[in-house]
């Protein structure tokens, strides 16, 4: 799947301490794109190192000296591409292997349908380890950032994302944490960047319940939310 059809796209990683699952995930995604983008947001651990020794395989380390959350992450790996001339598409991806490749490949397509921004979904995929009380906080954040934000989505805070150049250039995130991802939707809003929805499968392993992601992640959305 690699080749002329993706190098104009670069795909942009934020990790944080994601060593036991971080070398698979860039595995299959530079099986797939020739260009990504790790911005390492001061781990601890030797996520940097992962990074870095796969050069040759595509992958761009640019290293954050203090943790300053996902979202100011995602900002400082759209500055970096932006600066490739080159750059037409980006896809956002977690490091943490819940997204698929193949999901990938498929937003970024998309984008070539004449939308600006391709969002990925997992109440129109498919997320079957998630519980019943976290679909339920996250159906409570997608409510209430559609209300605010003034869009009519399903799932408003999903990593993974395709955007065209015009549409990363707009984004400027400012929001540091969790919160981010209400303000790409603020900004594709304010840009009236043409967006779409796209159903995909979300993997929730023993890996990210043990880092507490399960269902912490999506209170902190709420909470983000509440005090931003």
């Amino acid at each position: 799947m690699d080749g002329p059809e993706f190098d104009d796209l670069w795909v942009v990683v934020p990790v944080y301490n994601e060593a036991p699952v971080l070398e698979r995930t860039l595995a299959e995604l530079t099986a797939c794109f020739p260009h990504v983008c790790v911005v390492d947001d001061a781990s601890t651990d030797h996520s940097g190192l992962i990074a870095q020794a796969l050069f040759d395989q595509g992958v761009r380390l640019v290293s954050q000296p203090i943790n300053l959350g996902q979202g100011a992450a995602l900002q400082t790996g759209f500055e970096y591409v932006l600066g490739d001339p080159e750059m037409a598409r980006v896809v956002t991806f977690d490091a943490d292997g819940q997204h698929s490749v193949s999901d990938a490949v498929r937003l970024a397509r998309d984008l070539g349908g004449g939308f600006d921004v391709v969002l990925g979904s997992r109440m129109l995929g498919r997320a079957p380890q998630m519980g019943r009380l976290k679909r339920l906080v996250l159906r409570v954040a997608v409510a209430y950032t559609n209300l605010t934000v003034g869009l009519k989505l399903t799932d408003t805070h999903n990593g993974l994302r395709a955007m065209n150049r015009s549409a990363v250039a707009a984004m400027r995130l400012t929001q540091p944490g969790m919160a981010h991802a209400t303000e790409i939707l603020e900004r594709i809003k304010a840009a009236k960047l043409r967006h779409t929805e796209v159903g995909v499968e979300i993997h929730y392993s023993d890996y990210s319940r043990s880092k507490g992601q399960s269902l912490l992640n999506s209170v902190n959305i709420l909470v983000d939310l509440l005090v931003r």
